[in-house]
């Protein structure tokens, strides 16, 4: 990616750059205790800088912690975020894999310190994992975060894999577990979708985007052609019909909280 910004032409301004900080990037062998930890002042600039020079551009459009790290102070990632928006060097903050009350302590501090907020979570979301709906969304709803979904197909269990089309991933030994196991519910979802004439990829990625606190979800298609028929998903229309079919074929942990465990 950095070449191919580096070729000019307004590349790098049509683009919303985003990338992670968390893992250890040391190299084998060397050891550097401030890496060592999963989030530090240190590391987040650090890394940043490194991504810049990768990438070839100046900023970050997007930076977002790919974990919570309970360890480290909230005012140190603050800190570390908001020099590094003064540098220029990032736009904005997001998180990754955050639980709802993370995202609320998270951004409860920033505005006590006036400091930068974050403003996407990228969750594991998918009608198999609906799990977020429960505390992640009505946390983003609330702080105006957007959503952004990845494994959107259930590693392509949602994908047509009773037909073998797009994720159907047959040849792996724990995808075909998981597909013997839900084999009737999959026969539910697939049989809906050749009713609606879709495939059940572009089924399943249009019931993300039919949640308003979803931005957009993280598609992994392997070719050209797969990639424009995901284009076509915003066109995509489900009615409030097929939205309870769905409901009742992919059952969600009943509402959000706290009406779905109380009363």
């Amino acid at each position: 990616m950095g070449r191919w910004f580096a070729q000019g032409g307004g590349r790098r301004e049509q683009v919303v750059l985003a990338t992670k900080v968390y893992n250890t990037m040391n190299k084998e062998g060397v050891r550097d205790p401030n890496d060592e930890r999963l989030l530090n002042a240190r590391k987040i600039m650090r890394n940043c800088d490194e991504s810049l020079r990768r990438l070839q551009t100046d900023y970050i459009d997007l930076y977002q912690m790919h974990h919570i790290d309970r360890n480290c102070p909230t005012d140190e990632l603050l800190q570390a975020f908001s020099t590094l928006y003064q540098q220029g060097k990032i736009r904005y903050i997001g998180s990754s894999n955050f639980a709802g009350w993370d995202i609320a302590t998270f951004n409860q501090e920033a505005r006590f310190r006036n400091s930068m907020r974050l403003i996407s979570e990228q969750s594991i979301y998918n009608l198999e994992n609906r799990m977020i709906e429960a505390e992640v969304i009505p946390a983003c709803r609330h702080f105006g975060l957007g959503i952004i979904p990845w494994s959107p197909l259930a590693g392509g269990l949602l994908g047509g894999v009773l037909k073998g089309v797009q994720g159907g991933r047959r040849g792996n030994e724990g995808m075909q577990k998981r597909i013997e196991s839900k084999r009737a519910q999959l026969q539910q979802w697939e049989d809906l979708c050749a009713e609606l004439g879709e495939s059940p990829a572009n089924v399943a990625l249009a019931w993300l985007l039919h949640n308003p606190v979803v931005t957009a979800p993280i598609i992994g298609p392997r070719t050209l052609s797969q990639l424009q028929d995901n284009l076509r998903v915003p066109e995509i229309k489900l009615s409030t019909e097929t939205m309870k079919r769905i409901d009742t074929i992919f059952p969600g942990p009943g509402g959000e909280a706290p009406l779905n465990y109380a009363w």
